[in-house]
């Protein structure tokens, strides 16, 4: 179970209150209009309202026929139901009009059923402590529409052939937009394999930004920021619960494998988090500039297997952008 943070929980009811008060302003606003407008509609709305109370009256009484009685209203409630219906599309209002639009119909925006957090209210915790998660994180978030193609020769000789590279980073710039406009659950994890400079953060950077605006919960950053806080956690140094936000996210995006520091710890946890993404069917982005030689001498087989068999490969190749930015005077 995840550890929320008191600030989380504050934020998530607080949102919560909102939602509900919104949607219950909006249906007050809309009984006054109809009361105001159109009496006819006002009155079948009000006969509906009282179905509760004639309920409760009927069965409360002494009479002998209440199982009949109680029939009998149920039908008049739905008669009167559809009666409802009919009349606001014909004052041109539509069919739900005074029906309360709460965010979640499952609690009715209190963010709890039956004593227990309704899953709404656990989906905007978790969003709320992933983005503070994400406000450690020190890469700068971009657009796709920053690439710039330009930075990529035509042709670049890699492992002593000639690689059609322009083409090829075009292809992976499509490729992680199209991966935005599709995006679900059942997208394909990513493996960003390249030397250093080559645009795998910058890419990474922008499926998280992209995503973000469009309300799925991203964690983004190095993996060796996400180890540092886990081990500190997971020896009682913090109160956080980073494993559980990245095992929970919609999106996660593991920058820099490769990176962190060589340790069983480490490397159990890495297998742990790739491992448990796949089984619960969550996409991940993960990106190294380590080759496949040095991958296989560091990481252990399931490590190794998981990436190469479970993960679409983006193959990053060229000069170093950092070098070609530097050479033309641009220090951003």
């Amino acid at each position: 179970m995840v550890k929320y943070s008191p600030e989380a929980i504050n934020q998530a009811y607080s949102q919560l209150d909102n939602r509900r008060q919104k949607a219950i302003s909006e249906y007050s606003e809309h009984v006054d209009e109809i009361k105001r407008n159109a009496p006819e509609i006002y009155s079948i709305f009000m006969h509906l309202a009282d179905t509760k109370n004639r309920l409760a009256e009927i069965v409360f009484s002494k009479r002998d026929d209440v199982k009949q009685a109680v029939e009998a209203v149920k039908n008049d409630n739905l008669l009167s139901q559809k009666r409802l219906k009919e009349y606001l599309v014909r004052f041109g209002y539509p069919e739900d009009y005074l029906v309360a639009k709460y965010h979640c119909n499952t609690c009715c925006d209190t963010g709890l059923v039956e004593g227990q957090r309704c899953r709404c209210c656990e989906e905007l915790l978790m969003s709320i402590m992933i983005k503070q998660l994400n406000e450690q994180c020190k890469i700068k978030l971009h657009s796709f529409a920053e690439f710039k193609a330009d930075y990529y020769p035509e042709t670049f000789k890699h492992k002593g052939k000639d690689i059609a590279c322009r083409e090829m980073m075009v292809n992976n710039l499509q490729f992680c937009m199209k991966y935005c406009d599709i995006f679900s659950n059942d997208s394909p994890s990513i493996f960003m394999i390249g030397q250093t400079g080559l645009g795998k953060t910058f890419l990474s950077s922008c499926i998280a930004q992209t995503l973000i605006l469009n309300g799925v919960s991203v964690a983004f950053d190095s993996i060796q920021n996400y180890l540092r806080d886990i081990e500190k956690e997971h020896f009682g140094k913090s109160d956080k619960d980073t494993l559980e936000i990245l095992l929970n996210a919609d999106l996660l995006i593991l920058d820099d494998l490769g990176c962190e520091f060589s340790s069983p710890f480490n490397s159990s946890t890495i297998y742990n988090i790739i491992n448990s993404r796949l089984n619960m069917g969550k996409p991940t982005v993960v990106s190294t500039n380590l080759t496949n030689e040095e991958l296989v001498k560091r990481y252990d087989d399931r490590i190794i297997s998981r990436l190469i068999g479970n993960y679409y490969p983006l193959r990053f190749v060229g000069e170093d952008i950092r070098q070609i930015k530097r050479r033309n005077g641009i220090f951003n």
